[in-house]
C-alpha cells in the first residue's frame, strides 16, 4: 500500500497486502440509508481485514435526465457524511464537479473524486489538488490508461502527490462500455494506486428512457478479473434495494451479496500474491 494511503486507514485492522475498498450508495439519499450501508460494510470489512473508505456523492451533477434525483442539498448531505467520519470513524470519498466545490467538499471528505467525464478539467484538478486531500481521478470513458498520465501530472504540478487512478470502462458504441484490463498495469506505471470501478464499468448509458441501464450480473466477473490483473483496490456501489435506489440502481450490487463477493476477491488477491 502506498504510504499516503496508510493514514486514511488509521484505526482499521486489515491484512497486509489486502486490496482496499471504496463502497457505498451512489448518492446520499437519507441518513438512515447511509447508516445502513456504512455500518454493514464496515462490519464486513472488519471481519475480512479489508481497509475501507465509505463512498457516497453529496451531489449528483452528471445525470441523464433533468428529472433525475441530484441530492438532498449540499448542506444536509455534507452533514451526514461528516457524521460518518466522526461517529463511525470511517474515511469518506465523494465527487466534486466544479473548482468551487473542492474546498467545500474537503470539509467533510477525506478523498475527493473527479468524475470520469471531467478528468481533463484542469481548473477542477488544480482546485482539488490544492485542498491537500487524496484525489481519486476516474479515467474518462474516452481515454486510454496511458493518457491518464496527463491528468495525474496536473495534480502533481499543483503540489499534491496523493493521487489514485480509477478504471471505469471505455465507451463501446452509444449504449455500452467495455473494460480493457490492460489499463490497470498501464496506469500503475505512473506509480499511482489503481482502482477498478466495478459497478460503473457495467453501465449501459444513453438509453432512450433517459435512465442508465446496467449489467449487475457481471459484477463478480469484473471484480475478480481486475484483481487478477493486479488492481490495488475495488470501487463498488451497493444498496440494500438497488431497484429503489435514486441513482445508478441498474448497475449496483445488492448489499446482501457484498460479503460473498469480497471473500472471493480475497482468494484471488491471495493467489496472485503467492
Amino acid at each position: 500500500m502506498k504510504d499516503f494511503l496508510k493514514p486514511l486507514f488509521n484505526g482499521q485492522s486489515y491484512q497486509p497486502g489486502s486490496f482496499f475498498l471504496l463502497a457505498g450508495p451512489c448518492v446520499v439519499e437519507s441518513r438512515e440509508g447511509v447508516w445502513q450501508v456504512a455500518v454493514a460494510v464496515k462490519e464486513i470489512c472488519e471481519r475480512l481485514g479489508i481497509p475501507y473508505v465509505f463512498k457516497a456523492s453529496y451531489r449528483k451533477a452528471n445525470r441523464s435526465s433533468a428529472a433525475s434525483f441530484t441530492g438532498l442539498g449540499d448542506a444536509a448531505a455534507g452533514e451526514i457524511l461528516q457524521q460518518v467520519r466522526h461517529e463511525l470513524n470511517l474515511p469518506v470519498v465523494t465527487d466534486i464537479h466544479t473548482p468551487e466545490e473542492a474546498a467545500r467538499a474537503a470539509e467533510f471528505a477525506d478523498v475527493l473524486q473527479i468524475p470520469a467525464f471531467l478528468c481533463r478539467q484542469s481548473d477542477l484538478l488544480v482546485a482539488a489538488a490544492k485542498t491537500g486531500k487524496i484525489i481519486n481521478i476516474k479515467k474518462g470513458q474516452f481515454l486510454s490508461g496511458p493518457a491518464m498520465q496527463f491528468a495525474l501530472d496536473k495534480v502533481f504540478q499543483a503540489g499534491n502527490d496523493k493521487v489514485i487512478l480509477t478504471e471505469r470502462g471505455t465507451t463501446f458504441g452509444y449504449q455500452d462500455l467495455v473494460v480493457d484490463m490492460r489499463n490497470i498495469p498501464w496506469m500503475q506505471q505512473t506509480e499511482a494506486p489503481v482502482v477498478m470501478d466495478v459497478t460503473h464499468s457495467l453501465q449501459q448509458p444513453n438509453q432512450a428512457a433517459g435512465i442508465t441501464g446496467g449489467r449487475p450480473d457481471m459484477i463478480e466477473t469484473i471484480a475478480l478479473a481486475a484483481l487478477a490483473a493486479g488492481a490495488d483496490g475495488l470501487f463498488i456501489e451497493t444498496h440494500p434495494n438497488p431497484a429503489a435506489a435514486k441513482s445508478d440502481g441498474a448497475n449496483m450490487l445488492p448489499l446482501h451479496n457484498l460479503e460473498q463477493l469480497l471473500r472471493k476477491s480475497i482468494a484471488v488477491r491471495n493467489a496472485i500474491l503467492q
